[in-house]
C-alpha cells in the first residue's frame, strides 16, 4: 500500500505538540516540493498558495495495508501517494521515495523518487519518471535536475510521446536562463515503432547534434541535422528552424519548390508565410526563374465570424517574351488576380464569390499556377476555362435556392465566344404536406445570358477541311444544319421555366401499383439573335418572343410477381408509362444552350422528359413499356435486369425534330418505337460487380450503344474494366463507330506498397490514347508515390490534339509536410 506519511514519531503524547511543530515545517517543504515537479514538468509555474494536498492525510493503522484505488482529484486539488514521505532536518531535504505518485487537474507524475534540497534550491527526480499531461502527451526521463526557480538545470534520456504519435528523444537536456532549452542528440519522428523490434530505427527520423528550444520565440533550431529512413542517412542540413509543436501558425519559410518548363526554363519557388493576426495571414512565393526572371506570387487570407476570403495576385517583367513568339505570351508583362469567398448569412443560406483577372488568357498555363500546380496532369490536360461568379444559395429541408452570375475566362483564346451568365437561378420545393393524397412540388429556373459570336461546330470532314462554317459565303447553302452545327448562338437570351408536379401511388387488392401523376410546365422566353453569317440557317434572326406551355398526364403501372425459393427471392415486375400531352411548340426554332446532351439508354428509359436541360421539352404522346427483374440470393448477391421500348404514341416526336445542335436525332428515340435499351447488373458478392448496357436497332438489331463493365476489389488488389462500342452518329459529327477500352488497377504488393495503373485503348485507331502507371509507399507517417502519365491535350491556337508526358513524384512525412515534383518528359 502506498502510503502518504507515517509519522510514527508522534504516537506519544508527550512529544505532540514538538510534532505539530515539526510537521508544519514538514507541510511546507511537501508543498514546495509537489509544486516544483508538476511546474517544471508541465512547464507552467503553481502558485502554491492554489496548491491544496487535502488527500495527504497523515495516519497510522496498525493493520496490514489494502489496496486503496486513488480518487480522482477535483480542480486546484492535489493527490500524492508514496511508500513514505522523508524528512531529513539536518540536511534540509524532503523526499518523497518509492512508486510516488502525483495526480494534480488532469496531469500525472509518477517516479521511483523525487528530493528538494531547501539550501541549495534545487529539485531531483529519479527513476523511470512518467508525465502524462491532460492532452495525453506522455514525457518519459531517467533523471531530472533542475533549480526552483526553473531557470537551469537539466534532464537525462528524454523521451516525449505526443497525442497525435510524434515523439522526441535527446541523450540530455540543458536548461538555462528561464527560457532556452539544448537537446543534445535530440531526434524527432511521427512514426510509430516497430511492433517486432521497439529498438529497430522508425521508417523516417530528424536527428539534430544539437536542438535548441528558444521558448519565448517558440522556436526550434536544429544544428547538424539528418534525415534517415530506415536509419540511413539521407539528407544533411547544416542549420534549419521550424517553430516547436505548441505553435499553430508563424512566420517564416515554408519548403522551397521546384518547376521546369521549356518557356521559361528552371525554377524555384521560395513560400515565405506571413501570420499577420489570428484572422488573417499571407503568403509572398517568388518564383526565380532561368529564363524569363522572378514570377512573383502573393496571396492574402482572412477568416472572419461568418466566412473567409482569399486574395491572390501574380506578375511577371518577362526577361525573354520571345520565347512565346506567336503565342498569347508574347508581351513584356503578364499577370492576374484570384479572389474567392464564402460567407453565411445563417445557418441556411451562404453566399460567396470566385473571381479571375489575367493578362492573357494563356498566363496561367505557360506557368502552371493556381489550381494547375498541385494537380498530377497538370502537365497534360489543362483545363479550358476559369469561372468568375457571384452566388447566393439555400437548402432548406425539402427546398434548394440557388442565384449566381457567372463569367467564363476562356484560355483558348475564344473569349468572343464564350456566353455570359446574368443571372442563372434555380428553385425548387417539395410541399411538406399531401395535397388530394398526393406529394406535390414544383421548381423554377431562369437564365439570361449573352454571347458576341456564334459558335459552329463542323460535324463533316468536307466541312472541318474548308471551313465552311466560320466563312461567310453568298451560297445560302454552303453552311447548312447537315454540315455544321450551332453549338452556341450570337445574341442575349432570356428564359423563365416554372413546372409544378403532382403524383401519388396505389396498391389494389392484387399487389398493383398504379401511380397518376400530372405536370404543369411553362417558359417565357426572349430571344434577340444576331444576324451573323450562316446563324440564319438554324435560328431566325431578331427578336422573338415565345411563351411554350406543356400540360402533362400519365399514369405509371407496376405489377412485381415474387417467388420465393430455399435459394433465394424473384422479383418479375411488368412497368408501363404512358403520358398524354401537347406537341412541343417552338420545336427546333429557339435556341439550345442547356439540353444538348442526350443519352438514350435503360437509366432514363422511365423518364417523363428525357431532354437533359430546360431549352427543350418532350412533347406529344409516349408509352414507355419495359420489364424489371431482380434475384437475390440468400447467401448474399444479386442480379437485376431490365429491357424496355419507348414508343411515340400521337403527335410531333421532339426528338425527331432538327434544332441547332440536333439533339436527339441519333439518338434511338427519333423513330416513332425507339431502340431497345437493356441493362444487366451482378453482384456475386461484395467483391465483384458487373454491369451491361446496350441499345440495339428496333429493326435490325444491330448494336447502337454498347457498354460491359466488371469490378472487382479483394483485399489486396483492385480492378476495373470497361468496354465501350459506339455506332456511327453522323448528325452529331461521329462520322465513323467508336470502339475502346478504359483499364485500372491497384495492387498491394506488400504491407504498405501500392501499385496502379490505367489506360485508354482506342481499338478503331489501334493504339494506347492515355495510360498511367505508378507505385506508391503509404503507412501513417510516410507517403512516397512516384507516377508516369500519358495523355491528350488541347493547346491554344492549335486543332489537333497534343500528346503529353509527364512524370510525377510525390514524397509527404506527416506533421512535417509533402512534396509533389511534377517534371514533364521530353
Amino acid at each position: 500500500m502506498a502510503v502518504v506519511a507515517a509519522l510514527q514519531m508522534c504516537l506519544s503524547a508527550s512529544r505532540r505538540h514538538a510534532c505539530v511543530r515539526r510537521n508544519e515545517r514538514h507541510f511546507a517543504a511537501i508543498r514546495v516540493l509537489l509544486a516544483l515537479v508538476l511546474a517544471v514538468l508541465t512547464a507552467g509555474a503553481l502558485e502554491l498558495a492554489s496548491v491544496q494536498p487535502a488527500a495527504a492525510q497523515f495516519s497510522y493503522n496498525p493493520q496490514p495495508p489494502r489496496p486503496v484505488r486513488p480518487r480522482v482529484p477535483t480542480d486546484n486539488q492535489m493527490l500524492v501517494q508514496a511508500v513514505e514521505v522523508d524528512y531529513d532536518y539536518n540536511n534540509n531535504r524532503v523526499s518523497a521515495v518509492g512508486n510516488v505518485q502525483l495526480f494534480y487537474n488532469g496531469t500525472s507524475v509518477e517516479a521511483d523518487r523525487v528530493i528538494y534540497d531547501q539550501k541549495t534550491k534545487r529539485l531531483h527526480a529519479e527513476g523511470n519518471i512518467r508525465m502524462t499531461d491532460a492532452d495525453g502527451k506522455v514525457t518519459y526521463a531517467n533523471v531530472m535536475d533542475l533549480s526552483d526557480d526553473y531557470r537551469d538545470g537539466f534532464v537525462d534520456s528524454l523521451r516525449v510521446d505526443t497525442a497525435d504519435a510524434t515523439r522526441m528523444a535527446a541523450t540530455r537536456s540543458d536548461r538555462s536562463s528561464g527560457n532556452y532549452t539544448v537537446f543534445e542528440n535530440g531526434v524527432y519522428t511521427a512514426c510509430a515503432p516497430c511492433r517486432d523490434d521497439p529498438k529497430k530505427p522508425p521508417l523516417w527520423q530528424v536527428k539534430g547534434a544539437r536542438i535548441v528550444h528558444d521558448q519565448n520565440e517558440k522556436m526550434l533550431y536544429f544544428e547538424t541535422a539528418q534525415l534517415e529512413f530506415f536509419g540511413v542517412p539521407l539528407a544533411y542540413m547544416p542549420y534549419f528552424s521550424t517553430p516547436d509543436p505548441t505553435v499553430k501558425r508563424k512566420s517564416g519559410f515554408l519548403m522551397p519548390g521546384f518547376t521546369e518548363n521549356s518557356t521559361y526554363g528552371f525554377g524555384v519557388d521560395i513560400p515565405y508565410y506571413w501570420a499577420i493576426a489570428p484572422d488573417m495571414d499571407a503568403t509572398f512565393t517568388p518564383r526565380i526563374t532561368s529564363r524569363q526572371g522572378v514570377l512573383m506570387q502573393a496571396e492574402f487570407r482572412q477568416r472572419l465570424l461568418n466566412g473567409s476570403y482569399q486574395i491572390r495576385a501574380y506578375g511577371i517583367d518577362q526577361l525573354d517574351q520571345g520565347a512565346f513568339a506567336g503565342q498569347p505570351g508574347d508581351r513584356q508583362f503578364r499577370g492576374g488576380v484570384e479572389t474567392k469567398g464564402q460567407f453565411a448569412l445563417n445557418d441556411k443560406w451562404v453566399w460567396g464569390w470566385d473571381g479571375v483577372v489575367l493578362s492573357d488568357y494563356y498566363f496561367m498555363s505557360d506557368y502552371r499556377l493556381s489550381v494547375y500546380k498541385d494537380a498530377m496532369n497538370s502537365f497534360l490536360a489543362l483545363p479550358t476555362e476559369a469561372v468568375s461568379q457571384l452566388y447566393l444559395t439555400g437548402v432548406g429541408n425539402r427546398s434548394y435556392f440557388d442565384l449566381r452570375t457567372i463569367y467564363y475566362l476562356s484560355f483558348s483564346g475564344n473569349q468572343q465566344q464564350v456566353p455570359v451568365i446574368y443571372p442563372v437561378l434555380d428553385y425548387s420545393n417539395v410541399f411538406n404536406y399531401p395535397i388530394f393524397g398526393g406529394e406535390v412540388s414544383y421548381k423554377t429556373n431562369f437564365v439570361n445570358l449573352t454571347r458576341n459570336d456564334a459558335v459552329f461546330d463542323p460535324i463533316t470532314t468536307l466541312a472541318n477541311t474548308n471551313g465552311l462554317c466560320t466563312v461567310a459565303s453568298a451560297d445560302p447553302l454552303a453552311r447548312t444544319p447537315s454540315q455544321c452545327l450551332l453549338r452556341g448562338f450570337p445574341g442575349t437570351y432570356t428564359r423563365l421555366s416554372v413546372e409544378a408536379q403532382w403524383r401519388r401511388s396505389f396498391t389494389d387488392p392484387m399487389g398493383e401499383i398504379w401511380t397518376p401523376f400530372a405536370i404543369m410546365r411553362a417558359d417565357a422566353i426572349n430571344a434577340d439573335v444576331s444576324n451573323q453569317p450562316g446563324v440564319a440557317n438554324f435560328l431566325p434572326v431578331g427578336d422573338t418572343q415565345a411563351l411554350r406551355l406543356m400540360p402533362t398526364v400519365g399514369l405509371e403501372y407496376r405489377y412485381p410477381f415474387i417467388n420465393v425459393q430455399p435459394w433465394g427471392s424473384t422479383t418479375i415486375e411488368p412497368i408501363a408509362q404512358v403520358i398524354i400531352r401537347p406537341n412541343e411548340t417552338y420545336a427546333g426554332k429557339l435556341p439550345n444552350e442547356d439540353a444538348q446532351s442526350l443519352v438514350y439508354d435503360a437509366s432514363n428509359l422511365f423518364s417523363v422528359d428525357k431532354f437533359s436541360g430546360y431549352d427543350r421539352v418532350e412533347g406529344g404522346g409516349r408509352a414507355n413499356v419495359g420489364v424489371q427483374s431482380t434475384v437475390q440470393f440468400d447467401r448474399g448477391g444479386s442480379i437485376k435486369v431490365l429491357f424496355g421500348q419507348s414508343y411515340q404514341l400521337f403527335g410531333l416526336n421532339s426528338f425527331a425534330v432538327q434544332d441547332a445542335t440536333n439533339t436527339g436525332v441519333d439518338s434511338g428515340l427519333a423513330t416513332q418505337k425507339s431502340d431497345y435499351v437493356a441493362s444487366v447488373n451482378y453482384s456475386p458478392n461484395s467483391t465483384y460487380t458487373f454491369s451491361v448496357r446496350s441499345r440495339f436497332d428496333e429493326q435490325t438489331w444491330n448494336v447502337q450503344r454498347f457498354e460491359a463493365e466488371a469490378r472487382a476489389n479483394y483485399n489486396r488488389w483492385a480492378v476495373s474494366l470497361l468496354y465501350g462500342n459506339y455506332a456511327a452518329q453522323p448528325e452529331l459529327g461521329y462520322l465513323t463507330r467508336r470502339e475502346g477500352l478504359l483499364a485500372s488497377g491497384s495492387v498491394k504488393v506488400a504491407a504498405n506498397w501500392v501499385a496502379t495503373g490505367a489506360l485508354r485503348w482506342d481499338l478503331e485507331a489501334n493504339k494506347l490514347n492515355q495510360y498511367v502507371v505508378g507505385a506508391g509507399y503509404v503507412d501513417d507517417c510516410f507517403v512516397l508515390a512516384a507516377n508516369y502519365v500519358t495523355s491528350y491535350s488541347y493547346s491554344a491556337g492549335s486543332a489537333p490534339p497534343i500528346l503529353g508526358h509527364a512524370y510525377m513524384l510525390q514524397i509527404g512525412l506527416r506533421t512535417i509536410g509533402s512534396y509533389s515534383i511534377p517534371i514533364p518528359a521530353k
